[in-house]
């Protein structure tokens, strides 16, 4: 299983339980995040496009595979996506070009989860 796979799987429930031990933690979070990721002057797939670069340049995998999955939701193309992990090269340099394949693999994951939630039976 890649490690982007095994994020999908577990992230939710692994999230839940610190939210739950952490009520205070996680809505304090939520106030900060809601509003600043809402629509406003930029819309909300740039805004993601836009945390996936900073999250690459960071070296934060669970940020990069969690922004992946919201810009795609938000209608997010592999192109766009990928244009936006080149920026992220750009600002970091080696660094953030080594992050780029956890871009690919989570793509891919979640491309592959598509369809197979498509496919029939």
């Amino acid at each position: 299983m890649t490690a982007a796979r095994e994020f999908y799987e577990t992230w939710p429930k692994k999230m839940g339980a610190m939210k739950r031990q952490m009520p205070e933690v996680g809505a304090a979070f939520h106030a900060l995040h809601q509003p600043l990721m809402a629509e406003g002057a930029i819309d909300e797939k740039t805004k993601e496009l836009i945390a996936l670069g900073i999250s690459i340049a960071i070296r934060c995998e669970a940020c990069i595979y969690a922004h992946i999955q919201r810009a795609m939701k938000l209608g997010a193309t592999r192109p766009e996506i990928l244009d936006a992990a080149g920026v992220a090269v750009v600002m970091q340099g080696g660094p953030g070009y080594v992050y780029v394949p956890k871009v690919i693999e989570a793509l891919d994951a979640l491309e592959e989860s598509r369809q197979a939630a498509a496919t029939p039976g």
